[in-house]
């Protein structure tokens, strides 16, 4: 697929598609460094940005992210949502990102909320929400969102990692393990793995709303 795909670029110097789809193919083998570089060759040959060019900003700001090149996919991020005001997946991703780093988590807050009135049955959307209000310190809001989240994704081991969090800082430590538990049957990353078998041995720390402040 790639080798077809390779030649049909070359025979078709001005079209950027060939290139995206090579991008997008080695993103899903993880192969991220060589996706943002098929993006940015993409890019070169689309000419002055439209509104239609979003998704690719936001494919390479995925791309660019998951090499750690943090400046460069905010920008790009951004710039899909300048071209695309309120799209929920660039609005998600964003404000997902920003949670992760503990950054701007009012403004991450903010922007998933608008995600989740876009699309009010998306799982994971709704688990970024469930997540945001975890690190703001919500904890009961926590709980309620991230259990209408595992109800649309029963099967994601990130989801109920997070349920069982949210659980074990309202005090419902049985339900909590019950979660973690379920997210190591789910065949979860390594990290994640090394991460739930942790908590499951020792717990997790209590957080306050004065600790995340």
């Amino acid at each position: 697929v790639r080798f077809d795909l390779g030649v049909f670029s070359a025979l078709n110097p001005k079209d950027p598609e060939p290139l995206v789809k090579i991008g997008d193919y080695l993103r899903s083998r993880e192969e991220f460094s060589k996706a943002a570089d098929e993006y940015n060759f993409a890019l070169k040959r689309v000419g002055p940005l439209k509104p239609r060019h979003w998704r690719l900003l936001y494919i390479r700001g995925i791309a660019l992210e998951r090499v750690n090149d943090w400046v460069a996919a905010e920008k790009d991020l951004l710039k899909a949502l300048e071209l695309k005001p309120n799209q929920p997946y660039v609005l998600n991703y964003l404000g997902y990102s920003y949670l992760e780093q503990g950054v701007k988590l009012k403004s991450a807050l903010t922007m998933i909320k608008k995600a989740v009135k876009i699309r009010p049955t998306d799982g994971y959307i709704i688990d970024s929400l469930g997540w945001g209000y975890y690190r703001i310190g919500s904890y009961l809001n926590a709980v309620k969102e991230l259990e209408r989240a595992v109800l649309y994704r029963p099967e994601d081991p990130v989801i109920n990692d997070h349920l069982g969090d949210a659980y074990w800082q309202v005090g419902r430590k049985t339900e909590a393990a019950f979660q973690w538990r379920r997210a190591l049957s789910l065949e979860p990353n390594e990290d994640l793995e090394k991460s739930v078998s942790k908590k499951l041995e020792s717990g997790l720390e209590i957080l306050s709303q004065e600790d995340k402040k």
